[in-house]
């Protein structure tokens, strides 16, 4: 078991509050909370936005439009003018040297104190970003430092290190706390306490990497020295920052390496495999394999009969065959008389695996049960009893298997489908119902490398890369909502040929606050208007399990041609003889749930549509995201898309995926420090016998600091 060491002297300085700077009174501190910094350590981790270089002063005509510059100026001219366009009262001062002149304008101001600031002939040095409108140049809100009369300025510049003459850090603040306390407050911060942080990062390895220590790159990235390169600053390039960087990910890849390590250490079930149901079910199955499919359940075959716990992502694009591959990994564990969970984000989703699974099962002379909150109380106690006799050999449902209460005769293998709904605990819950089962874990959302080497560091991945045969790419269109008769026109013709189609809402009903059409008045159109000659069936998740499952099946089996619907097709529907996926609103949608979408359409031997119709007006961010799936059909593209447009902690809710923060490093900007870091972290856990030799003592404490209670790290010791 790792023991937390308790000599912490650097960690109580670390750990002072912040009111014991200077300046720092009953007034600044709720300012600071409010940027949840409590702590010495906390502000010292609140790193510079960005930089500006204010090493020189610039004549007017030397700035650069859209670019921070810092000038001097007299004032020429000021006052209140009103705009041509929004009829806005605006403050406006114009000023000049002897090289050019340049517009300052406030939108909020108060009048009487920039009157009383910049009177005619008031010299000061200006500070803001420069914008261009035609020919015109101005700057918004600038900062500024006012000049008294026969100042002289080259003695002004060195009298305040702190605001000039050097390149300087900007932080992100908050209502009542201007730039100028906060570079006092940092200028204090670094150089009184960076030096009480500590590197703990092995030195070969910072040697190697060429990184400084944690104390000198704190002082360096909040003021840097007459040696930094702004360029290099702007990007987050520098030594100082790509330093801190590394040493968040080494402490990150060392945690999920010891999970690894903790996870070959444990005593597994090592299976025997005779193919006792495996070869029966291939022969009754009216299709092949794909070699994909092969070759995972290959990798997944060799887990399950070593004698550690099996822990395996299985990644596969929507309709790449995963079910079938978890099937037949079910069937190893229940011919090694083990049981199987299966659980699901969702009742609709676990009904679907249900009705999947026992229907092969079944064949086989295999039992399946299906456990989910929304049973009655009779009904669940009696399959409860079953699953701990050991009558049920897969057991499918939702977190309800994950509850106390729920025991397992033998459980040999758990199943988790969507990992991206569940965190690293639920996988932990899933564990505890037997003794170290082996752990499948699958998603239809393809994951980024950097993302699954984080969120999955303590797993081994799997990707089924190959389609079914016969499954053909879907044809994306983008309509804009005035030429949606062009959609309806497609989806008839479509309908016509005895196909079915999809036409899916973002919303229930009408709200108040919302303009969006609801797929509620949709269907009434369609079946009255627009399609009034073809049946129209309705499905919302307002409805009750019952009703939805009825008018699926309705769908399924054809009486139902065209299906309005809100997203609970999302997972899980396979309708072979649905060729088009209408999605109105499509702007409303994240990308990953758009390509799931697509999913449910294509199934089939025929040729296939999405069609995808944006609101009126709609943000840059939507239009590329609408963009991408017009261009492509490959979700590891598409994550990529996603991870690049909404960052990576919206990503797959990465918040609750059990890791610790990142608070300088970012899995965009820093893969390649994030793949050095992960190396020289997996080797270091190997050649320290999991941080158990001596010199690995202060890793394995500060480890265990900065993760907290959420590894598991029993096995380890």
């Amino acid at each position: 078991m790792l023991v937390q060491n308790s000599s912490l002297d650097h960690h109580s300085k670390l750990n002072q509050k912040l009111d014991i700077l200077q300046g720092v009174g009953p007034r600044m501190l709720p300012k600071l909370k409010k940027l949840g910094l409590n702590t010495i350590e906390d502000a010292l981790y609140h790193l510079p936005l960005r930089y500006e270089d204010r090493r020189q002063l610039k004549t007017i005509n030397q700035l650069t439009d859209n670019h921070q510059e810092v000038f001097v100026g007299s004032v020429l001219a000021s006052g209140e003018t009103v705009t041509n366009r929004s009829r806005r009262r605006i403050y406006e001062v114009i000023v000049g040297d002897d090289t050019g002149k340049i517009s300052l304008k406030w939108f909020r101001y108060r009048k009487p104190w920039l009157q009383k600031r910049f009177p005619l002939g008031q010299k000061a040095i200006f500070i803001g970003e420069i914008k261009r409108f035609a020919a015109i140049r101005e700057i918004h809100h600038p900062d500024s430092e006012l000049i008294q009369v026969n100042t002289d300025l080259q003695q002004l510049l060195q009298s305040d290190p702190l605001n000039f003459g050097r390149i300087l850090p900007v932080y992100a603040l908050t209502e009542g706390l201007s730039q100028k306390q906060a570079r006092k407050i940092w200028y204090q911060l670094s150089h009184d306490f960076a030096s009480f942080t500590k590197s703990f990062v092995p030195e070969y390895i910072r040697e190697k990497h060429h990184l400084q220590t944690i104390p000198e790159a704190l002082q360096k990235i909040h003021w840097p020295d007459e040696s930094a390169n702004l360029n290099e600053l702007e990007d987050g390039k520098d030594s100082a920052r790509k330093s801190l960087v590394f040493d968040e990910f080494f402490f990150l890849e060392v945690g999920l390496a010891l999970k690894r390590a903790g996870v070959q250490l444990e005593e597994g079930i090592a299976f025997n495999f005779e193919h006792k149901f495996t070869i029966p079910l291939n022969k009754i199955l009216p299709f092949k394999l794909t070699d994909a499919q092969r070759r995972v359940l290959g990798e997944i075959k060799h887990d399950m009969m070593a004698p550690q716990p099996m822990h395996r992502l299985l990644q596969g694009d929507v309709g790449s065959g995963k079910t079938l591959v978890a099937l037949m990994s079910a069937l190893i564990a229940i011919e090694n008389n083990a049981q199987v969970a299966v659980v699901a984000p969702t009742e609709i989703l676990a009904e679907q695996h249900f009705q999947t699974f026992s229907s092969w099962l079944e064949k086989l002379g295999l039992k399946t049960g299906l456990l989910q909150g929304s049973m009655p109380a009779a009904a669940k106690r009696n399959m409860l009893d079953q699953i701990a006799k050991g009558e049920v050999d897969l057991v499918v449902g939702t977190h309800a298997i994950l509850q106390d209460g729920v025991e397992f005769q033998y459980l040999g293998l758990g199943i988790v489908d969507e990992q991206h709904r569940f965190g690293v605990r639920q996988r932990s819950l899933l564990k505890r119902k037997g003794v170290n089962p082996d752990i499948l874990v699958m998603t239809a959302t393809p994951i980024p490398r950097t993302l699954s080497m984080t969120l999955y560091g303590d797993l081994s991945i799997s990707v089924i890369d190959q389609l079914p045969p016969g499954r053909k790419p879907v044809t994306t269109k983008r309509f804009s909502s005035s030429l949606r008769k062009g959609a309806y026109q497609l989806i008839k013709q479509e309908l016509q040929q005895g196909r079915q189609a999809y036409v899916v809402y973002p919303l229930v009903e009408e709200s108040e606050k919302s303009d969006l059409q609801a797929a509620t008045g949709a269907a009434e159109l369609f079946a009255n208007e627009i399609f009034a000659e073809f049946k129209i069936g309705l499905l919302h998740g307002r409805m009750k399990s019952i009703e939805k499952d009825a008018v699926m099946t309705r769908f399924r089996q054809g009486e139902i041609q065209l299906l309005v619907s809100t997203t609970v097709i999302e997972v899980g529907v396979d309708v072979p003889n649905a060729t088009v996926m209408m999605i109105e609103h499509a702007d409303r949608f994240g990308l990953s749930q758009l390509h799931q979408l697509r999913g449910r359409v294509g199934r089939g031997a025929d040729k296939s549509y999405c069609l995808l119709i944006p609101s009126e007006h709609y943000s840059e961010d939507a239009r590329r995201r609408l963009q991408v799936m017009v261009e492509t059909s490959d979700g590891f593209r598409i994550a990529e898309a996603d991870l690049e447009i909404r960052g990576p902690g919206d990503f797959l809710g990465t918040r609750q995926a059990g890791l610790p923060d990142f608070r300088v490093a970012s899995l965009l900007k820093d893969i390649r420090i994030l793949e050095n870091a992960r190396n020289e972290a997996f080797k270091y856990v190997k050649d320290t016998n999991q941080l158990n030799s001596k010199d690995a003592e202060l890793v394995k404490n500060e480890l265990l600091r900065r993760w907290g209670g959420r590894l598991e790290l029993a096995a380890i010791g």
